[in-house]
C-alpha cells in the first residue's frame, strides 16, 4: 500500500476518512471502478489510515480529484446523511435526531433549504427547539441538546428530509442506531404485507394496538385502514422511537409550525407508543381496542414462562416454553374487546407443533380462531418459510356459536422469472392481497354460506378440526381432491395450455433471430463519457419522478392526475405484464399516470434475485397509475432514447452502484449513470435492448406455461381426472 509523506500524514490525518465502499458511492460507481482507479492513475489519493485489505482516504482529498476529473457526487441526500453519521463517531446522536425529523417534515421545501446553509449557532438552536416541541410525543427521548461537531450531521439530516423524504431520514437514523446497539431481531414487516393484514380487520376498527410494533408499519397500514386512536409497545428502544416517529409522519401537518396539529388530508388521529416487554411488562394493562395488528418474534424461549406462568391472560392454556407464539397470541385476544379481531403473522410450525395442540385445540373448540392464511416463502423475514396469519375473534358472550374456520391458501401466488440460467419465484402481491381479502370478505359475512373454491379457500367444520392433532395447516385442508375436479373441464384445460405453450415456443425461437452479434474493438465501457440520471434530468434531457417529487425537466400534459384505472405494479414490470393492481388498494400518494415511451424503473432489488428492473412503457400501458415501489424517468425523444435509457439503468452493475441496504436493496434512480453518445448510436443500442427484453419477457412465459401445464396434469394424473395418454403401440394395435 502506498504511504503519503510525513506533510501529507499532517495534511489530512485531521480530515474525515472514506473507504473505497464509501468512495463508490459517492462517485456513483462500482467497488471495481474505484480498484482500478487506484492501480492506473498515480494522483489518486493516497491512503491515511487503515489496513492493505481496507485502506482509508481523506475526504476532502478524493472530493477533489473526483472534482478533477469530471464527476460530481452521486450521492443520494439517505447516504450523505448515512455517511457523515459515520463520520461522526458519537454515539445516541441517531436517537436524538429523531424527533428532529417529524419536526423537519412540518417546514416547507423552502425552509429546509435556507436552513441547510443557515450559520451554525442559529442551526443549532433552532434544530433543538424545533425537537423540543415533539419530544414528548417520542419515548425515552431526553431534551435534545447540540454542539457545535453535530452540524454536519444536523445539515445532512435537513438535506435528507428536502431531498429524500422524512421517511428515508428516519429509516437511515434506526440502522445507524441499530447497528451501534448490535440489536437481533428487528426485521420490518413490509409494506405490502402490513396493507393486507390491515385489510383484513373491518372499517370500522377505530382503535388498534401492536404489541411488538417494531417500526411501526402495521400501525401506519391501520390508520390507512381508518384507524384514529393507535396504541405501539415494543422492547427495542430505537424501533419504539422510530414507530413514534413513523405515525406522527403520518399526519401530513400543515408547513406552518404554528398550525403543526393541524393535518392536510391524510390520518389526523392519535398515537401513543411505550418502551418494554409487553408479556412482562405490559404498558397498556387495562387497554381494550378494536383490533390488534402484529408480527410478534417467533421461537423465543426467554419471554418469561416462569413468572407469567399463572398470569390472567392465559385464558386457553398456558402456553408451553416454547411456544411464545402461543403467549402473544393470547396477549393479543386479551386486549381485544367482545367481538374485535386480532391478526397475527406466525411461524408455520405452529400450526401442527404436538407442543401447541392443547391450546390450539381451546381457540379452535371455543371459536376464538376464525381464519388461518398461509403465505408463500419470502413475504417477510425469515424469508425462506412460508408463513401464516391467524385471524382470531375474541368469543362474545352469548354470541352465536362458530361452527367452522376458513383456511386460505395463498402459497401459489407466486410468479417466475429467468435470469442467469436461475430461476427464480416473485411474489404476485396483488393476486395474493386479492385471493386473501375476497375469500376472508365472504366467510366474515356470512360463515355458514361460505362456498369452497378448491385449491384456494375452505371452511372447515370445527367439530372436523378437533382431531388428535388439531392439524391447522392450510394446505392440509384446502387441497384439491379427485371430488373437486371434472375430468372433462380439466381434459380441455390441459390441452389449451399445450397449444398456448408451443405457440409461445415458436415466438421465443423466432425472437432469438436477430443477426449476427459484432465484437466491440474496444471492450472498455471506461472510454464512455457519463452522467447521471440526475445531471440529465437537470439538464432537461428527461423528467425523472419519484412519487410527489418531480426534477426539473420537460413536462408532458399526461403528467397530471387522473381518475382511478388500472396501477402498474413493481411485479407487472418483472413480469412484463400489462398493469394488472387495482387502483382502490393504491394509496392517494400515487396520482402519477404513465405515458407511452416512458422508462419504468423498480425502486427495489431483493438480494440474490435476478429480475427485470427497467421496461418501456407502450401503449397498453398508458394511461396507468404508477404503482409504489417504482420510479419513473420520462426522456426526451429529440435528445434520449427510450429503450437505450432503459437498457443502460437497468443493468446489474448499474443497480448494484446505485442501491443500498442488505436484505431489502433501494435504488436511487438520480445516481445511475447513463453514456453520453448520438441519438442515432442510442437508437441502435436500444433496438438492441429492446430485442433482448422481448427474448426475455418471452422466456418468463414459456417456463409459466410449462409450469401450468405440468401443474394441471399432475393434478389430474393424481386424482385420478385424468388418465396416461395410449402408447404408440396400443395405439397401432387398436387402430387394426
Amino acid at each position: 500500500m502506498r504511504q503519503p509523506s510525513s506533510t501529507q500524514h499532517s495534511q489530512l490525518s485531521s480530515s474525515p476518512q472514506v473507504t473505497a465502499a464509501e468512495i463508490s458511492r459517492i462517485a456513483g460507481v462500482t467497488r471495481a471502478t474505484v480498484s482500478n482507479w487506484r492501480r492506473r492513475h498515480e494522483n489518486f489519493p493516497v491512503p491515511v489510515g487503515g489496513t492493505e485489505s481496507s485502506p482509508l482516504y481523506d475526504l476532502r482529498a478524493v472530493q477533489d480529484w473526483l472534482e478533477n476529473r469530471g464527476h460530481t457526487s452521486a450521492a443520494s441526500p439517505a447516504e450523505e446523511l448515512r455517511t457523515v453519521l459515520r463520520l461522526h463517531g458519537g454515539s445516541g446522536l441517531a436517537v436524538r435526531l429523531m424527533a428532529s425529523v417529524a419536526a423537519a417534515s412540518r417546514r416547507t421545501p423552502e425552509e429546509l433549504a435556507e436552513l441547510a446553509v443557515a450559520p451554525d449557532d442559529e442551526l443549532i438552536a433552532l434544530a433543538a427547539a424545533d425537537a423540543d416541541r415533539l419530544r414528548e410525543a417520542v419515548p425515552v427521548v431526553e431534551r435534545v441538546r447540540y454542539g457545535a461537531k453535530d452540524t454536519a450531521v444536523i445539515r445532512a439530516l435537513l438535506r435528507c428530509v428536502h431531498g429524500a423524504g422524512a421517511h428515508a431520514a428516519l429509516d437511515v437514523l434506526a440502522e445507524r442506531e441499530l447497528d451501534e446497539s448490535a440489536a437481533t431481531g428487528t426485521y420490518e414487516t413490509p409494506g405490502e404485507l402490513a396493507a393486507l393484514m390491515a385489510g383484513l380487520l373491518p372499517v370500522d376498527a377505530g382503535s388498534v394496538f401492536d404489541p411488538a410494533c417494531g417500526s411501526g408499519t402495521l400501525l401506519a397500514a391501520a390508520a390507512r385502514r381508518g384507524a384514529y386512536e393507535l396504541y405501539g409497545q415494543d422492547v427495542v428502544a430505537v424501533q419504539a422511537q422510530r414507530a413514534a416517529v413513523h405515525l406522527l409522519l403520518e399526519t401530513q401537518p400543515a408547513s406552518d409550525p404554528t398550525r403543526a396539529s393541524e393535518p392536510v388530508g391524510g390520518w389526523a388521529g392519535a398515537a401513543t407508543v411505550s418502551v418494554g416487554d409487553s408479556l412482562r411488562a405490559d404498558a397498556f394493562s387495562d387497554l381494550s381496542v378494536d383490533a390488534v395488528l402484529c408480527n410478534p418474534p417467533f421461537g423465543d424461549r426467554d419471554w418469561g414462562h416462569e413468572e407469567l406462568a399463572y398470569d390472567p391472560r392465559w385464558a386457553y392454556g398456558p402456553p408451553p416454553r416454547s411456544e411464545s407464539e402461543l403467549a402473544w397470541v393470547q396477549h393479543a385476544l386479551a386486549h381485544v374487546a367482545s367481538g374485535g379481531l386480532a391478526v397475527l403473522l406466525l411461524p408455520p410450525a405452529l400450526a401442527s407443533r404436538t407442543s401447541a395442540r392443547r391450546v390450539r385445540a381451546e381457540l379452535v373448540r371455543s371459536g376464538a380462531l376464525r381464519a388461518v392464511i398461509s403465505l408463500p416463502a419470502g413475504v417477510a423475514p425469515p424469508l425462506h418459510i412460508g408463513l401464516h396469519i391467524w385471524v382470531l375473534r375474541r368469543p362474545e358472550p352469548g354470541g352465536a356459536e362458530r361452527q367452522s374456520v376458513l383456511f386460505v391458501s395463498g402459497e401459489r401466488e407466486r410468479e417466475s422469472t429467468s435470469g442467469g440460467g436461475v430461476r427464480k419465484e416473485l411474489i404476485n402481491w396483488s393476486a395474493l392481497t386479492a385471493r386473501v381479502l375476497d375469500q376472508w370478505t365472504v366467510f366474515s359475512a356470512d360463515p355458514d354460506a361460505f362456498t369452497d373454491e378448491p385449491g384456494v379457500a375452505r371452511a372447515v367444520r370445527v367439530i372436523d378440526l378437533l382431531g388428535d392433532v388439531v392439524d391447522l395447516t392450510p394446505a392440509r385442508h384446502v387441497r384439491v381432491t379427485a371430488t373437486d375436479i371434472d375430468p372433462e373441464t380439466l381434459a380441455r384445460r390441459v390441452a389449451d395450455l399445450h397449444s398456448q405453450l408451443n405457440e409461445q415456443l415458436t415466438a421465443l425461437a423466432a425472437a432469438t433471430v436477430h443477426g449476427k452479434w459484432q465484437p466491440s474493438p474496444d471492450a472498455s465501457a471506461d472510454a464512455w463519457r457519463t452522467a447521471t440520471v440526475a445531471d440529465l434530468a437537470r439538464g432537461g434531457a428527461l423528467t425523472l419522478l419519484r412519487g410527489a417529487a418531480v426534477l426539473p425537466g420537460p413536462q408532458d400534459s399526461t403528467c397530471g392526475i387522473t381518475g382511478p384505472g388500472p396501477v402498474l405494479t413493481a411485479d407487472d414490470v418483472s413480469a412484463g405484464r400489462p398493469p394488472s393492481g387495482p387502483a382502490e388498494r393504491l394509496g392517494s400518494e400515487a396520482t402519477q399516470t404513465v405515458a407511452e415511451g416512458d422508462v419504468i424503473l423498480r425502486g427495489d432489488a431483493p438480494t440474490g434475485v435476478r429480475r427485470p428492473m427497467t421496461r418501456v412503457a407502450d401503449g397498453t400501458d398508458a394511461g396507468a397509475l404508477l404503482g409504489p415501489r417504482l420510479h419513473l424517468l420520462r426522456p426526451d425523444p429529440a435528445r434520449l432514447d427510450p429503450w437505450f435509457l432503459a437498457g443502460f439503468v437497468g443493468t446489474e452493475d448499474n443497480i448494484a452502484a446505485a442501491s443500498t441496504g442488505t436484505t431489502a436493496v433501494h435504488v436511487n434512480p438520480g445516481r445511475l449513470r447513463v453514456p453520453l453518445l448520438p441519438l442515432e448510436e442510442q437508437r441502435r443500442y436500444g433496438e438492441a435492448f429492446r430485442r433482448v427484453h422481448e427474448l426475455r419477457v418471452g422466456a418468463v412465459r414459456v417456463a409459466d406455461l410449462a409450469m401450468e401445464a405440468t401443474g394441471a396434469v399432475s393434478a389430474g394424473l393424481t386424482t385420478g381426472a385424468l388418465l396416461p395418454p395410449s402408447s404408440d403401440r396400443e395405439s397401432d394395435s387398436e387402430s387394426a
